[in-house]
């Protein structure tokens, strides 16, 4: 079948050759380059709003729209070949980035057009785009010497290399280790009878999320648990270490290049933070406040180890070593909250999940969703759908769902914008397409695939991407969807996040595999008590990497393993695995999320403002309410700022009440 009209490229990578790839990419480049050269080379005096800023947002628009099919199949595609030819696609796309994002020429043409013909008579949102384009030239350095524009040119081209080779890396990952069923003592039968059995009877595991959270959370044995703990952080160690130290020097280089203090006050420059110290003074007043948390909350997981080293004649060490912190905020829920997430998988079969997922969002923002029957997609378990305005049958555009992992497809959850929705070249609005690729267990033929709760919190949050790429009505690509400010990224997806634990949306998502019974209340009320259950240690943590990332980006090199041990124990007390080092595998330190991990928990205070003032109170599947977010905070994009949309829609400035509340803290 064709694909759907207003997907502008390919997305069966199985009818795509590595060379193919090659052709595309060159073509695109030396198209692109002869566009942004007809730019540079206009006269100073001839320079005009259609000539150079209409031009490169124009061209924006094509790269991300036509580069999506070349350097997205590293992702996804099934054939290794493939996959190879998009990571060097990738490479060679973003070292073209870096050298127009460095050409003075086309910068001094912005300039000119904003001094000699000035931006009187345009709409706030061209204006906008004129001040970034300049804002960006000068953050390359364009207004300084032709030698500093040389390092800086040099530099970026390096990172670039070394970002996709530590994302590469660990898409390649394929470590395994084997177990004894006594060994695996604790796991559901069903878990056990789905895993590989080799000669020996031992079964085989792997580090993919299938494997490594159900075993971390549910394994009694203590040895099993820190052998899986152990070979999940020091997961691409020996390549990933050095990478990352190396972009961390990098980094500081560009900095000092470009006269910022460090790498973090050049990137928060363009944040909600605006500064490190504001970054700084935000996580520690958290952890301070967080500390009577997981000062309890440690007491009772030790309560916990205790009885059961009692209990099954284990060695009791008195302290809660590495490898028990998944296992214990597990046993909490279990046994202080009576929260089996066994029995609750049961009620979270992922195509019931799936289509109350579907269904909420349809209510929540006035979309109707059509799958594609029989579309082009890059492999059997992959499906598209169509999204259209309810109101209006407005066609906005399409998202790819990709649920189950493969060998060599991206490991984590995350959502990847294939084509911004934004104005064409003629004027025209190009629909948006996204994927979201996610890594639930599959199904057997005895059995659907199940979803723990903590899974169906990802696939909502994840979809929220979806809908804010979708629903975006941005003008320009650079403005498109999900391109806010990073610290107000996640906001959107968290507040959404809410839903999964509400009485309503969850009757709608439940249905238990062999009665289709909804999850009973009882559940549903234990699970909303749960919920602040290991808010110390859960926060804590992301407060550690949130500190490790602003430290190693504000001091400008580390020696990353011994850094992230010390983090952990001056913020929780718990000794990391010798020899091992979890920020090797911390993508988000290599894939954009540089000096901004903070931003999770930054966001998170303001989606919990939006939910409680808003949704809490007006009612969570309230149409209307539904309708102002998305006007309010999705169609905007990047085009206003993240401070703006919230006073847009909350009617005020944001406050960090219900955030506190939502901890279990006092306000």
């Amino acid at each position: 079948m064709p694909t759907p009209q207003g997907i502008n490229g390919l997305y069966d990578f199985r009818r795509v050759t590595p060379d193919d790839i090659e052709k595309q990419t060159d073509a695109l480049i030396s198209q692109q380059r002869a566009s942004y050269d007809a730019v540079g080379s206009l006269p100073l005096d001839t320079v005009s709003y259609d000539n150079v800023i209409k031009k490169l947002a124009d061209l924006m628009n094509e790269r991300s729209t036509f580069g999506s099919p070349l350097d997205f199949p590293q992702h996804a595609a099934t054939d290794k070949a493939v996959r190879e030819a998009s990571s060097k696609a990738e490479q060679k796309l973003e070292e073209f980035d870096v050298e127009m994002s460095m050409r003075k020429d086309i910068f001094d043409r912005v300039v000119a057009f904003k001094e000699n013909v000035g931006v009187e008579g345009l709409s706030s949102e061209q204006k906008r785009l004129v001040d970034k384009l300049i804002l960006h030239g000068r953050r390359n350095g364009l207004h300084l010497s032709s030698e500093i524009q040389d390092q800086v040119k040099s530099i970026k081209k390096r990172m670039s290399e070394l970002s996709i080779k530590f994302q590469r890396n660990l898409n390649e990952d394929n470590t395994k280790l084997f177990f004894t069923r006594e060994e695996l003592a604790g796991m559901p039968d069903d878990f056990i009878n789905e895993l590989a059995q080799k000669e020996d009877n031992k079964l085989e595991v792997t580090m993919k999320y299938p494997h490594l959270f159900p075993i971390t959370k549910k394994c009694r044995v203590p040895d099993t648990r820190r052998q899986m703990v152990t070979a999940s952080q020091s997961k691409c160690m020996e390549e990933n270490t050095p990478i990352l130290e190396e972009l961390i020097t990098l980094r500081q280089k560009e900095a000092d290049l470009l006269g910022y203090k460090n790498h973090a006050a050049y990137v928060l420059e363009e944040r909600m933070a605006k500064t490190p110290e504001n970054v700084a003074e935000f996580l520690s007043s958290l952890s301070e406040k967080l500390q009577p948390l997981w000062k309890q909350e440690r007491q009772d997981m030790l309560k916990l180890k205790k009885d059961e080293c009692e209990k099954y004649s284990y060695e009791y060490s008195g302290k809660l070593d590495f490898w028990d912190f998944r296992y214990y905020m597990n046993q909490v829920e279990e046994k202080m909250f009576a929260v089996d997430q066994d029995e609750v998988r049961q009620y979270f079969p992922l195509d019931k999940v799936t289509s109350g997922l579907l269904d909420i969002y349809q209510i929540l923002l006035g979309l109707k969703f059509t799958q594609e029957v029989d579309a082009d997609t890059w492999h059997e378990d992959v499906k598209l759908y169509r999204v259209n305005d309810a109101e209006t049958g407005e066609k906005m555009g399409y998202f790819f769902l990709d649920l189950y992992p493969r060998d060599g497809k991206f490991g984590h959850a995350a959502i990847f914008p294939l084509q911004p929705s934004c104005e064409g070249p003629t004027g025209d609005r190009q629909v948006a397409v996204c994927a979201m690729m996610c890594n639930f267990t599959k199904p057997t033929k005895d059995k659907p695939a199940l979803l723990d709760h903590s899974e169906v919190e990802t696939y909502f949050h994840e979809f929220g991407h979806v809908m804010h790429h979708i629903c975006s009505r941005a003008t320009f690509a650079m403005f498109a969807g999900t391109r806010v400010e990073r610290d107000f990224l996640e906001a959107p997806s968290q507040m959404l996040e809410n839903w999964v634990w509400e009485k309503e949306p969850l009757a709608l998502m439940s249905g238990h595999y062999k009665t289709g019974e909804t999850l009973p209340d009882e559940i549903v009320e234990r699970l909303q008590k749960s919920r602040k259950a290991n808010a110390g240690g859960f926060n804590l943590r992301q407060i550690i990497l949130g500190t490790f990332d602003q430290t190693i980006h504000t001091r400008g090199e580390a020696d990353t393993k011994s850094l992230f041990a010390q983090t952990y124990r001056d913020i929780m007390d718990i000794e990391p695995i010798p020899n091992t080092n979890m920020p090797a595998n911390f993508g988000h330190l290599a894939g954009g999320y540089d000096a901004q991990y903070y931003g999770y928990l930054w966001s998170e205070v303001f989606s919990m403002d939006m939910y409680e003032s808003r949704f809490k109170k007006e009612g969570i599947l309230t149409p209307a309410v539904g309708t102002d977010y998305r006007t309010k905070i999705l169609q905007p994009g990047g085009s206003k700022d993240a401070a703006d949309l919230l006073r847009d829609f909350l009617g005020r400035d944001p406050t960090h009440d219900a955030f506190l509340r939502s901890k279990g803290l006092q306000v």
